[in-house]
């Protein structure tokens, strides 16, 4: 008995525990209309199984009740086929799956459609481990956040650079495989602003877990004044303070071998014109790095410079043996970038 009062407890504790939020990447609290019609279907779907797994369930409980065998009672007397039972459990998971199919296509054919011409059109394309956004309309290249205007329909066309990834943005859109060489794409309206989880949701290699990214929505004047400032050119060299200028010729340092310098992977406006690595423009403003894996501070920039594959296993970017006062150089300089 000791055993299962054990069990049970531990089972509770888990149970009530499981139900505590916040849920960040939950896909119960939709905030676009696309969002919302997902969330509404499953929910139809889940009162449909939930429905059958009751009656199936009841029916077990009743025949084991019902047919339970007793002291003293005659053995069952065996019976073959029965042909009004096997009619209908043949037609009544055809009619749940039509009640099923119908709304799912509907749902399909809605979203398929959607292709608003005023939509703001992005590119997404998923790396080993990291998120690249383009905005084509913007002249914008950025990395790991993405920024969404609040009321305009927008447009993510979603491709991959290496393997298959999955873009997942549960309280704005639905999920969406991102394959090398097929364009995809999703199309939404945020609805409301604020700060969203994404993840990759297709396992993709040793740090599938650590690819993530934040969308951020604001407000239309806001969205625009992001725009603005993305676009407009980092300071002038003659700009940055001495320490800072260390950090852009440790960044500009041709190292052995090349592709272990900075310049040879990333792109900075004026800078450099690398395209392996997450392009570095205001790169200071950033919520993220790393693949959105740690927040943009001091300390974790050092720390990423310092040793990337400590911070996220399988990284691709190299350790390329930074002495610790370029580090420091280098951390001013990326933190200036705004």
């Amino acid at each position: 008995m000791k055993p299962f009062l054990t069990l049970a407890a531990a089972l509770l504790f888990v149970g009530v525990t499981g139900c505590e939020g916040p849920f960040p990447q939950s896909t119960f609290e939709p905030t676009t209309s696309f969002a919302e019609d997902l969330d509404s279907l499953f929910m139809m779907i889940f009162w449909i199984g939930m429905g059958v797994f009751v009656l199936v369930e009841f029916g077990v409980i009743y025949i084991m009740i019902r047919f339970r065998a007793r002291e003293g009672a005659e053995d069952p007397k065996p019976v073959h086929g029965n042909t009004m039972m096997e009619i209908a459990w043949t037609i009544a998971p055809a009619i749940i799956i039509v009640f099923i199919t119908i709304p799912t296509v509907q749902v399909i054919w809605k979203d398929a459609n959607n292709n608003p011409p005023d939509a703001l059109q992005v590119q997404a394309i998923g790396h080993q481990w990291w998120w690249e956004f383009r905005y084509p309309e913007l002249g914008i290249v950025t990395a790991n956040d993405l920024h969404l205007p609040q009321g305009r329909p927008v447009s993510i066309q979603l491709n991959s650079a290496d393997v298959i990834h999955s873009f997942w943005l549960p309280r704005l859109a639905g999920k969406r495989d991102m394959v090398l060489g097929r364009n995809n794409r999703l199309v939404f309206t945020p609805d409301s602003t604020g700060e969203f989880q994404g993840q990759c949701a297709e396992f993709c290699g040793t740090s599938h877990a650590n690819m993530r990214f934040k969308a951020f929505v604001h407000e239309a004047a806001d969205f625009d004044e992001w725009a603005e400032h993305f676009t407009a050119a980092p300071a002038p060299q003659e700009e940055l303070t001495e320490l800072e200028q260390a950090g852009l010729a440790a960044f500009r340092e041709i190292r052995s071998p090349a592709s272990n310098s900075c310049i040879a992977c990333h792109a900075v406006q004026g800078v450099s014109a690398g395209i392996l690595g997450p392009n570095l423009n205001h790169v200071g403003d950033r919520s993220m790095i790393a693949g959105g894996l740690i927040e943009n501070t001091d300390e974790n920039l050092a720390s990423w410079l310092r040793d990337p594959v400590a911070i996220k296993p399988g990284s691709l970017m190299p350790n390329i043996g930074l002495s610790e006062d370029e580090i420091t150089a280098l951390v001013a300089y990326l933190r200036s970038l705004r």
